[in-house]
């Protein structure tokens, strides 16, 4: 069994900063283009138009998407069939991350919670924030990052309901969370939904919704038809771009769940802005790097 180069993980942690920060994916523009089509009020066209517009501009000028650079988040999928040291892993990405903010260089938006001082480094105790998976099969690293801004991880939330309390009630706290965030998250964007599990993983399962391609849907068809349901219900409150009226007010609703306790039914709720900004490598032992989101 092969090992990792973890001076080319540090080195494709760096660029995974910078691209996802710079580069929008495919999907996310595609969705935003769909939404101005159809949209029909005046103003939240003009919206959807001036955020494609600074796509463009993102795009032909090598500029950030959005001067939110966000906390560094990275979903880390390690494969059976390659050797890895996960002590080297974690410390090659938060130094891929540390280099990032210094060498490109860009805002470090992370600071310490009591005494607010900013090192600029974007990395710190608990930072990044780095979620391991595991793949039997694969013979390779799969890196997604993502950077999050605070405009949509501020109104986020999480409820712990009792089973007595119904899907209904599990529906109506999603939908009255996205609407009660207003235009803060910057919508229209993805709305990450986690359902079951605990406390700590349920927010886990929202964050790993907003990482999927826009619109895709849950293989349980179960929840593919409520993220349908939840996706007609954002929409229909008039919300809208920026939360100024219109009838887009949501790319997409995404589920991600798990088995939970008898007795409890917990449910997080994670906005992501219109910049739903994410970038993935794949890496193999013999030094191939895949870029891609």
């Amino acid at each position: 069994m092969t090992g990792l180069n973890y001076q080319l993980v540090q080195e494709v942690a760096k660029e995974l900063y910078i691209r996802a920060l710079k580069i929008l994916p495919p999907d996310v523009k595609e969705a935003l283009r769909k939404a101005h089509a159809r949209e029909t009020k005046p103003t939240a066209k003009t919206i959807l138009e001036t955020i494609l517009r600074s796509i463009e501009v993102s795009d032909t000028q090598d500029m950030l998407v959005c001067q939110d650079t966000g906390l560094p988040i990275y979903l880390v999928k390690i494969g059976g069939r390659i050797a890895v040291d996960g002590s080297r892993l974690g410390a090659a990405l938060a130094e891929g991350t540390r280099r990032a903010t210094l060498e490109y260089p860009f805002r470090g938006s992370s600071l310490h919670p009591v005494t607010r001082e900013n090192p600029q480094t974007s990395v710190g105790t608990g930072l990044p924030v780095i979620h391991w998976d595991f793949d039997p099969q694969a013979d390779c690293l799969d890196i997604l990052m993502i950077p999050k801004g605070s405009g949509s991880e501020n109104v986020s939330a999480v409820r712990m309901f009792t089973p007595a309390e119904g899907l209904s009630a599990v529906k109506k706290f999603i939908v009255d969370t996205v609407a009660g965030a207003g235009g803060n998250p910057c919508p229209p964007g993805i709305i990450g939904v986690g359902i079951g599990g605990t406390f700590d993983l349920v927010g886990i399962l929202a964050k790993k919704a907003i990482a999927r391609p826009v619109g895709t849907r849950n293989p349980d068809p179960l929840f593919a038809e409520l993220e349908v349901q939840l996706e007609e219900a954002i929409n229909s409150t008039g919300s809208g771009p920026m939360g100024l009226g219109g009838d887009v007010s949501t790319l997409a609703v995404h589920i991600e769940w798990a088995y939970t306790h008898i007795t409890q039914n917990p449910v997080a709720v994670n906005t992501q802005c219109w910049a739903a900004r994410r970038a993935r490598a794949r890496i193999w032992a013999d030094g191939r790097v895949e870029y891609g989101f």
